[in-house]
């Protein structure tokens, strides 16, 4: 049986307040507790939504919940409970409020849960003009549950609206990109991708893979040089493949993008796959996930084909790779952060 986290716990403590004919889940975990909410809500007709396909896939395994994965939340009539896990991102909370309460029904309840240390606190002053009333309902494992009535509702909801166009220089280049919250380094270039972008090797031709894409610069900076290039963007976060695609755009390129958890979703095989990994899962460190990627990597290149990582110079990446790769080597290493290249023979 799966662990529940502590805000799902909370909510579950207080299920009196669980029950609607339609009920909205936003942002859970994959701990069980669409499952538990489908127990204490059996006539409930329960929906999931998630930016995050990984979270998605979860959620669709349960047959009494319907699944959504996004960038903007579906159009669902007379929803009696919106039930949102609070992010670690004030400003991709501040958007999906909106979002929520351009989807209301004339008596929508909604439900905040979240951790102290993930700033769930911050949804009282967010939601203070919006909301004719506004309840703490319970606080426990440092984590708090809200209830707020009466919302005023948003006429409509456009994530344009969220766009933030920032400027990119590095390498020699100059061009301007497009991020939303929610998104990787929202809004300015990180200095992990920066340090791959200055020692990257870019092929004149072929397919390659931007793994974890975030808003678009790898591929941007590959295109700008390369517009030869076939490029694929992949990210597990709907919002970054939605930045992504904006950025591309914005700078005259066209790609494909894939949503995926991992590589699971990838069948095309690639000249040369670069990234920069993600090694976060909501709050906590999360390392599987550039591991996973980096022992699966080899069997979605063809011969001869070129691995370019940036990784924090902490995490010990190299024993990995040279595990996977028999040609690798370390292009560069300072105190922060190190960019590796590895070749399939």
């Amino acid at each position: 049986m799966q662990k529940l986290s502590n805000p799902s716990l909370l909510l579950l403590r207080n299920e009196e307040e669980l029950h609607g004919e339609k009920v909205l889940v936003i942002n859970h975990n994959d701990d069980g507790f669409l499952s538990e909410l489908a127990k204490v809500n059996p006539a409930a007709q329960i929906y999931a939504f998630s930016y995050n396909f990984a979270d998605h896939l979860a959620a669709s395994k349960y047959q009494n919940v319907t699944s959504f994965v996004s960038h903007s939340l579906p159009n669902i009539d007379n929803l009696d409970l919106v039930i949102y896990y609070y992010p670690k991102s004030k400003p991709e909370a501040n958007m999906m409020l909106t979002n929520i309460r351009a989807n209301l029904g004339e008596a929508t309840r909604l439900l905040v849960v979240g951790e102290n240390k993930g700033g769930v606190k911050s949804v009282e002053k967010q939601l203070k003009p919006y909301a004719q009333a506004s309840y703490k309902l319970d606080s426990a494992k440092h984590c708090i549950l809200y209830e707020f009535n009466d919302l005023i509702a948003e006429d409509s909801f456009d994530i344009a609206n969220y766009h933030h166009t920032f400027n990119v220089k590095v390498a020699e280049q100059n061009f301007d990109a497009i991020s939303v919250p929610g998104v990787f380094n929202h809004g300015k270039l990180d200095i992990g991708t920066e340090l791959l972008l200055n020692h990257l090797t870019i092929p004149n031709k072929g397919d390659v893979l931007d793994f974890g894409c975030g808003a678009g610069l790898i591929a941007t900076f590959m295109l700008n040089a390369q517009p030869n290039l076939s490029l694929y963007c992949l990210d597990v976060s709907a919002l970054a493949l939605y930045a992504s695609e904006q950025t591309l755009k914005l700078n005259g390129h066209n790609g494909q993008f894939i949503l995926s958890d991992g590589l699971t979703q990838v069948t095309t095989k690639f000249d040369m796959i670069v990234s920069n990994p993600p090694f976060h899962t909501g709050l906590s460190t999360d390392y599987s996930i550039a591991e996973t990627f980096l022992a699966n990597a080899k069997h979605m290149m063809k011969k001869g084909a070129n691995l370019q990582i940036v990784a924090n110079s902490f995490l010990k990446y190299p024993p990995i790779i040279e595990q996977h790769f028999a040609h690798f080597k370390t292009e560069i290493k300072n105190t922060k952060f190190a960019v590796y290249q590895a070749q399939k023979v």
